[in-house]
């Protein structure tokens, strides 16, 4: 059972995660965490599922899929019917209404749509300490002259669930330098694959860049890749103008995860997601809405 933060009913509920029966075996019997070391943390395993997704064949998935999760379709720019495949539904792109742009140029908005936890005053050498063993930022990057500059800085994870819209999105005006590419593993980024898991963000295969903010200076995108994540897609042109809110990018199926780091005194986080982080619960975040200020 996962709990989260509803910030907008500021209430408490349960996800649903897709495929929860299947990840509770995998991630805590032993036959299953076997299965999962010899296959499906394997790039084929996400491959082929990929390849799958991409088929006309998986299109009758959709409906029953949409019924499931109540995901709601009046947002989207394409009807049920116009779906070409499951890709094409996953990667859905929605109506620019649906997703307002907190256009206040003091403002940082979220990256996408998913469940948020946020950090401030982070420690480059123990940005997640986990089961007593700490991972800096260098781990997650492989790079120590990048990571050093974002020392005393703040950092947001953004999860993405199988049912969230799965693109990602630029949170000022700047200009973006080209993605750096790590290869790794497809563990799940659910919190359930995590309790077993917990260092799978420094094992994941990942992807990240530095964006030049006009407003909040030098920030850092690294996106995580999941089970089943067919591909990550950056669809930016780098070294060019963007404007706040701009498409980054977008996941193909399966759960994934965007995390931003500010640097030293560059923004202030909104107090209730430090305070439902430290309480040790996500908050259910929609791209576009502010999330921090300008420091």
């Amino acid at each position: 059972m996962i709990k989260y933060y509803n910030r907008k009913s500021k209430k408490y509920e349960i996800e649903q995660v897709a495929g929860d029966t299947y990840l509770n075996w995998i991630y805590s019997s032993p036959i299953g965490m076997r299965f999962l070391e010899l296959l499906i943390k394997k790039k084929i395993f996400s491959k082929l599922y990929g390849h799958f997704c991409d088929k006309k064949s998986s299109k009758k998935k959709i409906s029953s899929f949409v019924k499931d999760f109540n995901i709601d379709l009046s947002c989207c720019e394409k009807k049920i019917n116009d779906f070409e495949c499951f890709n094409d539904f996953f990667t859905r792109k929605l109506i620019p209404a649906s997703r307002p742009i907190n256009t206040d140029i003091n403002s940082v908005v979220s990256p996408g749509d998913g469940k948020l936890l946020a950090y401030k005053n982070i420690n480059l050498n123990n940005v997640f300490n986990i089961k007593g063993y700490s991972y800096s930022l260098s781990d997650l990057i492989n790079n120590n002259e990048v990571a050093s500059t974002f020392e005393g800085g703040s950092c947001i994870i953004l999860r993405l669930c199988p049912t969230d819209y799965h693109r990602f999105h630029f949170v000022d005006d700047g200009i973006c330098s080209t993605t750096t590419k790590i290869k790794g593993d497809y563990y799940s980024v659910n919190p359930i694959a995590l309790k077993k898991i917990p260092d799978l963000f420094f094992r994941n295969k990942r992807e990240w860049c530095i964006f030049h903010s006009k407003h909040f200076g030098e920030l850092l995108h690294v996106e995580v890749g999941a089970t089943c994540v067919g591909s990550i897609l950056q669809t930016y042109t780098p070294d060019k103008n963007i404007k706040k809110g701009s498409e980054k990018g977008f996941f193909k199926f399966g759960g994934s995860t965007t995390i931003l780091f500010f640097k030293r005194n560059s923004i202030v986080i909104d107090q209730d997601l430090i305070e439902q982080t430290n309480n040790g619960y996500e908050t259910q975040i929609l791209m576009g809405e502010k999330i921090g200020k300008k420091f």
